[in-house]
């Protein structure tokens, strides 16, 4: 009797180490099937955010090989900051920045927020005052001396929106 029972328990015990064996391997391999396309969908989405990211340089001083050879004998890793620099300067005016094209239209001042370099002659930014924002369109001359100046070419002032 005592035999037929070890008989009996070592049946049960292959059939539920057999079955648990089964569960596991086939859980591990749809897990790893899951992990694989998840990482391919990872790679195709970086894939096409470094094509976007590449398409949107190509209209930056830094990425444009032709505006880069426009300025001889200057490093433009340098010369970028510098540009930002001078044009945020005007920040500082009582009046706002000159640049914005705007005058106040409440209490605050608009100033320039973003900048963003295209070539070697124009410049795309974004002003506000807090309230109202808007974009502006800009030229800039570098003399021989190194120094820059601005010309505002057009600019535009979203409407104020009420929530």
């Amino acid at each position: 009797m005592k035999r037929q029972l070890y008989l009996y328990l070592f049946i049960c015990s292959s059939l539920i180490g057999s079955f648990t064996y089964m569960y596991y391997n086939r859980k591990m391999a749809h897990e790893k099937s899951i992990s694989l396309s998840n990482e391919k969908s990872a790679k195709d989405t970086i894939a096409l955010l470094v094509n976007q990211l590449s398409d949107a340089d190509s209209f930056s001083l830094e990425k444009n090989e032709y505006a880069q050879n426009y300025f001889e004998g200057k490093d433009v890793t340098k010369l970028v900051p510098q540009i930002k620099e001078a044009l945020l300067a005007y920040n500082d005016s009582p009046e706002g920045n000159s640049y914005t094209g705007q005058e106040k239209l409440g209490t605050q001042k608009f100033i320039i927020n973003k900048i963003k370099i295209l070539n070697h002659r124009w410049i795309v930014a974004n002003y506000s005052d807090g309230t109202y924002w808007g974009d502006v369109l800009l030229k800039y001359f570098i003399d021989d001396k190194g120094k820059i100046s601005f010309q505002l070419m057009d600019t535009f002032i979203y409407p104020k929106e009420e929530y």
